[in-house]
């Protein structure tokens, strides 16, 4: 199963608009997953919810939009042979992906990094795979991570903006396998910016 099953749905627009764009892209996504749509044509819906789910929902849970959780990236890619590890998954599954490279960047005055991934055996490599945890897993946002795509560029700076974070599938469809974040890419911070758990009790 490819990343696509997990996948976000529409992906966001290749610019840097900044809120106008992260709107627009939520607001795409929260229409495919209201919708029934079966655009790749597999007799599924695109959307991983339930049709009863579907049929109540109103829209998935954000953070609000914080432009300090935007910064910009640099991507120190792994030397050739592509390094292939074996990622666990919400299942007892192991998914096999290949090592890109780690991203640098500094997020409020605090230098951190990320491996980026993508599938085994992809050529050439036009999306980074990005899976992350931080001190909001298992509480604020879901325990098993969240996700980052970005768009391959031509050099290595990376738009990397935590405000596009979102969900694996397997949140709302158990019958989704999905990637955790290694150990390594289990970040000392909370990322306050994304797509969340529902709040409750206030918090």
């Amino acid at each position: 199963m490819s990343l696509a099953g997990c996948s976000s749905g529409p992906q966001p627009p290749d610019d840097t608009a900044g809120k106008q764009s992260v709107m627009e892209w939520r607001a795409a996504k929260d229409a495919m997953f209201k919708s029934d749509a079966d655009r790749d044509g597999d007799g599924q819906p695109d959307s991983p919810l339930l049709p009863a789910d579907r049929a109540k929902f109103t829209g998935l849970p954000y953070y609000p939009i914080d432009p300090a959780y935007q910064m910009p990236a640099v991507l120190k890619e792994s030397r050739s042979p592509r390094l292939i590890i074996e990622l666990p998954t919400s299942s007892i599954e192991l998914r096999r992906m290949q090592r890109v490279g780690t991203l640098t960047f500094t997020l409020k005055g605090t230098t951190l990094a990320l491996t980026a991934f993508a599938d085994e055996g992809t050529g050439p490599i036009t999306r980074l795979f990005v899976p992350f945890g931080d001190l909001t897993s298992g509480t604020e946002t879901y325990k098993g991570g969240r996700y980052i795509e970005l768009e391959r560029t031509s050099t290595t700076l990376y738009d990397l903006d935590f405000n596009r974070a979102y969900h694996p599938f397997c949140v709302f469809n158990p019958s989704y396998v999905c990637p955790v974040p290694p150990q390594e890419n289990r970040l000392p911070v909370a990322i306050q910016a994304g797509e969340r758990l529902p709040v409750t009790n206030g918090r």
